[in-house]
């Protein structure tokens, strides 16, 4: 389209936006509504089959995510959250169940007097190790569902790079 000078450009005299640039924008919003509703039902599919998972060891799905966060290392709730991308608060009452139960434990952080480390405990340690068989099992059959480990790599990669655009797009506070 030109302008009244003759000359082409991305807008019409008017202002408005051209036809091309519309249709841009029709298709990006048309993959977001793909996207977000494909990875809202995946969230809840995976919760799904931790639940399934981490049930025989005596785990719900977000005790055994919780504890898989301090497996390495001890961190605070709010690490934990970070990492989870989930509410302190949320971790928090996890995290003081976990304690409750025996799985976890609070130590002191030398950073930071008041926010604690959790840390699990040997009964922590042995439930998530109880779910590694479940855990082993659905990634053997998500890899043949999906057609092979280069075709497994390509989805955790492009899951990857989404997270990382959307951290991007809206960093922690």
């Amino acid at each position: 389209m030109s302008d009244h000078s003759g000359r082409s450009g991305d807008s019409a005299p008017s202002g408005h936006p051209t036809d091309s640039s519309h249709s841009r924008h029709t298709r990006e919003a048309e993959l977001l509504s793909r996207t977000a509703p494909a990875v809202f039902r995946l969230n809840g599919q995976f919760l799904a089959a931790s639940e399934l998972i981490a049930r025989p060891a005596g785990l719900t799905a977000t005790w055994w995510q919780v504890l898989g966060a301090v497996l390495r290392e001890p961190l605070p709730v709010s690490g934990i959250a970070r990492a989870m991308g989930i509410t302190r608060q949320s971790v928090q009452r996890v995290a003081d169940l976990l304690v409750e139960r025996g799985l976890a434990a609070y130590e002191p952080n030398p950073a930071h007097r008041r926010a604690k480390l959790l840390t699990p405990t040997r009964a922590g340690r042995d439930a998530v190790e109880r779910t590694v068989p479940g855990h082993a099992e659905l990634a053997r059959r998500l890899c043949e569902e999906l057609g092979g480990e280069e075709a497994f790599e390509r989805v955790a990669d492009a899951l990857q790079q989404l997270s990382v655009a959307m951290d991007a797009l809206y960093p922690e506070k």
